[in-house]
């Protein structure tokens, strides 16, 4: 009797070098803006839990390491984000070949970056807490829930990797229900370790590792699935060499440009931590719901990206030049929708986030976040501009944008904050946006558009400028 062999799985890949642009960019941006809404989430539901249990000293010591973990992060996944350009380009290419070998050097990459930098921020993280003038009242608190965090950072790159593979061949479904298990998991854990066993914020941190984890191991078991045609071989593995220059330099830019601004961020935070433990829990109430609410802009700028870079690899040019200002208009409808849901529901909104008493808690995080939602069509243009000529191998403006945004957050941090306090913290990222943007307009004049009047005459990992 003959044994007929079981069939390959099927891919879910979404081609976005044929269609029509805005409907291929919508359908795959809303798995992704639901999937980041449940990221944000996980973060959200420790502010809820920490402060409807523990207080508004607890939410100060979550909030006063958010930007000193954001940067630990954001440095591996912001390389990751630079390897997954790579991979896009090649499948847009229809180069399986290179593709498997990016992804090849996306694991090797990712394994030894994030290894070293969870070991350095181990060692490290009780002399930056006490850098960033956290008040000594809650400093066992942060530095118990960020080491926890830091630990078990692996699960979070790791995650973060597998959805970037599913991404670049158009999948952005899979990973989101993979992570809104985690999430529901995270939310179960976070009430059992913080109101059931009492761990306080340690419990908050080991519920979100835990639930990070368990996303990371069921993307990568589908991915190992369903995608065994583009995973790597040994060969493909051995052959790296030639495709590392490209994906370390993609990955540095990647990760210089957020390290650039979440250095800021904490040279930021440290500044407002001054400010006493009021002003500290305003700030994490008024950045999680930013976080939130910014969700739209991120998320169709993540899915143009994807749709910009596998339209540079298939050589389209007229495809992205004519749909930039559509996916630009799309940004825009929603800041100023988002603008105005916070000036009237803003209140309610820090009042049931936080579980906070505290009138002037409450004031502050409003008044914070009534500035950065007036500039949010700002934040809309850049983020369009920014991830295209990214997505394009453009990567000196962006990074050049970010350093700005690190020259400014200095200057406010040195003068500005001392000088008027708290409004000090609350106008510093609203201006920047407003910089920035120009400046990436006017970058986008000299640059973007001559890439694309000029067709793909550069490689694509390169950048002259």
């Amino acid at each position: 009797m003959q044994i007929k062999e079981r069939p390959a799985p099927v891919m879910r890949i979404q081609d976005m070098t044929e269609g029509e642009p805005i409907r291929l960019i919508l359908r795959f941006a809303i798995p992704l803006f639901i999937g980041n809404i449940f990221q944000q989430v996980y973060t959200m539901v420790d502010t809820m839990v920490v402060g409807h249990s523990l207080g508004d000293a607890a939410i100060a010591a979550v909030g006063a390491t958010s930007s000193l973990y954001g940067l630990l992060v954001n440095f591996a996944s912001g390389m990751n984000s630079g390897y997954g350009i790579v991979v896009t380009r090649h499948f847009g290419a229809r180069d399986d070949e290179g593709l498997r070998r990016s992804i090849a050097g996306m694991l090797v990459l990712n394994i030894t970056v994030t290894a070293l930098v969870t070991a350095l921020a181990l060692l490290f993280l009780r002399p930056l807490l006490g850098y960033m003038n956290t008040p000594e009242a809650i400093l066992p608190q942060a530095h118990t829930y960020i080491a926890i965090l830091c630990g078990g950072m692996m699960a979070t790159i790791c995650y973060n990797m597998c959805s970037a593979i599913l991404r670049a061949v158009g999948n952005s479904r899979s990973p989101l229900y993979f992570l809104i298990i985690s999430c529901f998991i995270n939310i179960s854990l976070d009430l059992l370790m913080v109101m059931g066993f009492h761990l306080g914020v340690a419990g908050a941190a080991v519920a979100t590792v835990i639930a990070q984890s368990v996303s990371a191991l069921l993307c990568g078991l589908y991915i190992v699935r369903n995608y065994r045609a583009i995973l790597p071989t040994k060969k493909d593995f051995r052959m790296i060499g030639p495709i590392l220059p490209e994906m370390l330099s993609t990955g540095f830019a990647m990760a210089l440009m957020l390290c650039v601004v979440d250095l800021g961020s904490t040279i930021f935070q440290r500044a407002n931590n001054l400010l006493g433990e009021t002003y500290i829990a305003a700030h994490t109430a008024s950045r999680r719901i930013i976080g939130i609410m910014m969700q739209p802009l991120s998320t169709i700028g993540t899915a143009n990206s994807t749709f910009v870079g596998q339209n540079w690899g298939a050589k389209k040019v007229d495809r992205i030049r004519s749909t930039l200002k559509k996916v630009i208009g799309l940004e825009l409808i929603w800041a100023v929708f988002a603008c105005g849901m916070i000036w009237l529901f803003g209140g309610a909104l820090v009042r049931f986030t936080t579980g906070t008493t505290s009138e002037a808690t409450v004031q502050n995080a409003v008044l914070s976040l009534r500035f950065h939602f007036s500039c949010l069509p700002a934040l809309a243009v850049l983020l369009c501009l920014r991830t295209s000529m990214q997505a394009m191998g453009k990567k000196t403006a962006p990074v050049i944008s970010s350093c700005i945004e690190l020259a400014l957050k200095i200057v406010s941090a040195w003068w500005l904050i001392p000088q008027v306090g708290f409004i000090g913290t609350c106008i510093t990222e609203p201006v920047i946006w407003v910089v920035m943007m120009l400046f990436l307009i006017a970058a986008y004049q000299v640059q973007g558009r001559s890439m694309l009047a000029s067709g793909i005459g550069r490689i694509a990992g390169s950048d002259a400028c």
